[in-house]
């Protein structure tokens, strides 16, 4: 009887087992061991009722232990990612505002995107350089039409925190593939979108006429400010080391004249409003007719005197009274280098101790049942609902935390783990960018009424920009298509670790100060260089495409990519080069033990010839490749 039981019980698990979400059709058998959940085996499982009462209380009282720890962990780890903007900020923000000031590029489609990805990786916060923008629109600095691009620049820019969070993994290989792919597939949905909507906006000006429709059609009233949740509790810790003066950035961006001593961490903790007389010359064109009909005109100076409200400092802070780095004497730079050091070493050292427990707590029976309440679909007819039930849960989550980057940083490392599979991560991170734009709008609602229809509009191209791109990108199960570059990278970086810290750097710094680089000195030169570089993305896309699918329409020697030489196909070359001179020792060893293990695994899959090659963009059977020809697509 108990042999029957237990063979139902695995019956069952198998079968609900098919409620799990459907693998990709073009994913092959290796693929499918590297991505799919790993559901544990309980073997040793002892039940509770079979316990004695001094284990019972051993167990709840470890358990106990566990979960503090994770809490405690997951706290000083969201703290930690603050910490980490506020860090940036301080670097990089009077940078970031000067950008921003540089009026004379913004008109570019182009350089405005730009703008908005390099502002948003400096100051480490999507929010902030949007009230920057929805600032300078309401002060007639900045046009709405130029600030949509700028918008679509800050939603690239935001990806970038989660896609640091993954690297603290990297010692795992099977942990990094997955925790690199569920951080970039946030990357890739927005690059994307932007290489759809942003020629359809420089066509058409769709986002910008569609939101101004929706402003003018309701009689949209202030609201509220977003609620604060997450705030409340991670202020205490945040707040009492350094606190931020974002005024600083959005004066900068106006070209205001700041005082010599002018800082980004906050100098006065107490302040009141005050008057200052503001004496304004302006010469004025008069005309008189005199008694001869005949019309003169002069000019006169004319002067206007009229009393202005600024701040008043009357305390400044102390150190560590009111926070840790308040005029301690440290330069910006200073301030900042030391703070980003120890955030990113609470960040890294949070995170490994949370995975470590974590996969301690995650076994047998409840990590089964995690896993699957987290990953199973609905039954047929309704499983295309699952998807979208995890967009709300991804955009209510953000909504009350008030941080997208939070959201997906905490998710990372759980799709590392194992415990949230990356295709479920893809609608969670969906939601995610819905979420953060609802609470600009509540901010917008909130603000001045001199500026509400500009700040609601801008909200409102953030807002759309990410509906449409989901449209386009996750409805159709075949347009999917972040998840499938996400695996890519995901391949990619599990086998060259170095190549995860290029594209962090590639993308989010290097890329976009070339081509700001480009459009500054010449726009010619700048869509020279995009028409270039998209002739050689659609050409390797339809050559790897025809390789997999249609072979026999390419001449024999483009079946395959061996009539391009090794460096241009394939990153094997440049790994010797980075584990030999640029890595250290115990990064090099790790590297050749992999090389050891790779090499196991390929003389062990041709020998079985049961598998298809693992590095195929699509991950579909071609005949065309080989095992040993596995690096020659990596690079594509």
């Amino acid at each position: 009887m108990a042999d029957s039981g237990k063979k139902d019980l695995e019956m069952s698990i198998s079968d609900s087992s098919l409620d799990e979400i459907p693998l990709d059709k073009d994913d092959g058998p290796e693929n499918d061991d590297a991505w799919a959940i790993k559901w544990d085996k309980d073997d040793d499982y002892e039940k509770w009722s079979d316990k004695t009462t001094k284990e019972k209380v051993k167990a709840v009282a470890i358990s106990l232990v566990k979960i503090t720890v994770v809490l405690g962990c997951l706290y000083v780890f969201i703290c930690s990612i603050s910490m980490l903007g506020d860090s940036f900020q301080i670097l990089a923000g009077k940078t970031a505002g000067e950008i921003f000031s540089n009026d004379s590029f913004l008109s570019n489609p182009i350089t405005g995107l730009i703008i908005g990805i390099l502002v948003t990786v400096l100051v480490q916060s999507s929010s902030t350089s949007t009230s920057i923008v929805i600032t300078m629109v309401a002060s007639g600095i900045l046009s709405v039409e130029n600030a949509v691009y700028i918008i679509m620049g800050t939603n690239i820019g935001t990806s970038v925190t989660n896609t640091i969070v993954s690297l603290s993994q990297s010692m795992d290989k099977q942990e990094f593939r997955r925790a690199f792919a569920g951080a970039t597939v946030h990357d890739i949905f927005n690059l994307l979108s932007v290489l759809i909507l942003l020629p359809l906006e420089v066509v058409s000006g769709y986002l910008e006429v569609m939101t101004k429709a929706i402003i003018t059609s309701f009689h949209i009233q202030g609201g509220a400010d977003a609620p604060d949740m997450l705030k409340v509790i991670t202020d205490p810790l945040v707040k009492s080391i350094v606190q931020i003066n974002k005024t600083v950035i959005t004066l900068v961006a106006q070209e205001v004249p700041l005082e010599p001593e002018s800082s980004m961490i906050n100098i006065w903790c107490e302040s009141r409003p005050g008057y200052i007389n503001v004496t304004e010359s302006y010469n004025q064109t008069i005309g008189v007719t005199n008694s001869t009909a005949a019309y003169t005109t002069s000019v006169m100076e004319m002067t206007t005197i009229y009393e202005q409200e600024v701040v008043v400092g009357v305390r400044k802070c102390k150190s560590p009274e009111d926070f840790l780095f308040a005029n301690t004497g440290l330069s910006d730079v200073e301030a900042g280098v030391i703070l980003l050091i120890v955030s990113l070493i609470i960040l890294c050292t949070c995170l490994i101790l949370m995975v470590k427990v974590l996969n301690s707590m995650m076994q047998g029976t409840v990590s089964r049942v995690i896993k699957k309440v987290i990953n199973t679909n609905f039954r047929y007819p309704f499983g295309w609902v699952t998807g979208y039930l995890a967009m709300v849960v991804g955009a209510g989550i953000t909504f009350v935390v008030q941080s997208s980057s939070v959201f997906t940083s905490t998710m990372t490392p759980l799709v590392g783990i194992g415990v949230i599979s990356l295709k479920r991560m893809y609608p969670l991170t969906l939601g995610s960018n819905i979420g953060t734009t609802t609470t600009s709008i509540l901010a917008a609602l909130a603000s001045d009424p001199s500026r509400l229809e500009d700040s609601l509009q801008i909200s409102l191209v953030h807002l759309f920009f990410n509906i449409t791109g989901i449209l386009i990108w996750y409805p159709i199960p075949f347009m999917r298509i972040p998840i499938r570059g996400a695996k890519f990278l995901g391949n990619t970086t599990a086998e060259y670790r170095w190549f995860a810290v290029l594209y962090l750097i590639s993308v989010f710094f290097l890329i976009p100060i070339i081509l700001l680089a480009l459009s500054i000195a010449d726009l010619w030169a700048l869509l020279s260089v995009v028409i270039l570089v998209a002739v050689i993305v659609i050409f390797i896309v339809a050559t790897n495409l025809l390789q997999t699918h249609k072979p026999q329409w390419l001449p024999a020697s483009m079946r395959t990519w061996e009539f391009l030489p090794l460096p241009m196909r394939s990153l094997q070359p440049y790994d010797r080069i980075m584990t030999k001179y640029l890595l250290c020792k115990c990064c090099c060893k790790g590297a050749v033990v992999d090389a050891e293990d790779k090499d196991v695994e390929s003389i062990e899959s041709s020998s079985a010839q049961s598998s298809p090659p693992p590095y195929s963009i699509d991950g579909a059977d071609n005949e065309a490749f080989t095992p040993e020809d596995k690096t020659h697509v990596t690079a594509f």
